[in-house]
Order: structure tokens, then sequence, then C-alpha cells
């Protein structure tokens, strides 16, 4: 349970991190910046933390698709960004691709350790 929760917290600290990015971008203040890369690091870190359990493959899939779902959804609402039908359909498309990978899966291996000799 608590590699989900790596997992979770890796998707909220990269969509925050790619949302500050606007804010930096037209700020151009190197506080921002410089936050924006941190949040995506420890993004990072908290999803290797995760793949310790759950598929890599899977863990990416949710991380990614998860990720740019909020981050849309993020834009349209704080930033009124316009969301076309087409858009729409194709963030359908990524749930149902997200779904199927996640129930193709049927327990979580843990990773490979490979023995030195």
């Amino acid at each position: 349970m608590i590699y989900w929760m790596f997992l979770a917290a890796s998707i909220a600290l990269e969509v925050v991190g790619v949302l500050l990015l606007n804010h930096a971008a037209q700020t151009n203040a190197p506080s921002a910046m410089f936050i924006m890369y941190a949040l995506v690091i420890a993004s990072y870190f908290m999803l290797s933390k995760a793949v310790k359990r759950i598929p890599l493959g899977i863990a990416y899939a949710l991380w990614e698709g998860a990720g740019i779902i909020l981050i849309t959804a993020s834009s349209v609402l704080l930033f009124g960004e316009h969301i076309s039908a087409l858009k729409i359909a194709g963030l359908c498309l990524l749930l149902v691709a997200i779904t199927l990978l996640k129930s193709g899966t049927k327990t979580a291996t843990p990773a490979l350790h490979i023995k030195e000799a």
C-alpha cells in the first residue's frame, strides 16, 4: 500500500511542478523555476520508490497518464485554456488505456535483484 502512496505523491508533485512551469515562464522568477525543478525531481524520486513493488510499465503509465489528465483539467480551470471535443476524446482514450494496462496486470511483482558473484 505504501508504494501506491509513493506513486500518488509522485503524480501530485509532477502536476504541481508542471503547473508552476506556466507561472515560471510568465514571471521569469528564479525562485519559481527552482521550485518547479525541485518538485519535478522529487516526483521522480517518489516514482523510483514506487517501482520497487509496482511494475514499471503500470507505474509509469499511471504517473504519466494521470499527470496529463490532471494537468489538462487544471489548465482549463486555472488558466482558462480551451479544451476541444478532440482533446476530451484523447483524454478518454488515455483513461481506457490506463485501465486496460492496470487490469491486464494480475499481481505486482517485486523488483528483481541480481546477485553478485
